[in-house]
């Protein structure tokens, strides 16, 4: 003859309450909070004769040629202060550098500086945040 053991009971089952999805109000406010964020991060970025493409540790900035053009990015202004050929002179964080395409990049006020490209039309560079500053 088998012995089947004596059940056994788990004592006390909790029923969870599941909350219901957000309210379309409460969406519409963690929204905006996402976009109030991301306008006070492009916030920091203005130019004039010049474009700007910014993450959080580095921008790349076009600066069109033969007139005045600047950015303010990550919290400090870049110039283009002149360009011959392929070798251009720009002004970061108020240190003047000259940059070549391909150079290794340059140090200036915490931020690395390369030149990605230049036309007769723009001047393209990146400044990204110095880890090791």
């Amino acid at each position: 003859m088998a012995v089947w053991p004596s059940s056994r009971t788990l004592g006390r089952v909790t029923n969870r309450r599941v909350s219901p999805s957000p309210t379309p109000l409460r969406r519409a406010a963690g929204l905006f909070a996402g976009l109030a964020l991301g306008v006070a991060l492009l916030a920091g970025c203005s130019s004039e004769n010049a474009s700007t493409d910014c993450g959080l540790d580095a921008c790349t900035v076009t600066f069109d040629r033969g007139v005045e053009a600047s950015a303010t990015i990550l919290g400090v202004e870049a110039k283009l202060v002149g360009a011959e050929g392929d070798q251009v002179t720009v002004e970061v964080a108020g240190e003047q550098l000259s940059l070549t395409v391909g150079q290794q990049a340059a140090q200036a006020g915490g931020f690395s500086v390369t030149l990605d490209s230049v036309t007769d039309q723009q001047v393209v560079i990146r400044v990204a945040r110095d880890p090791n500053s």
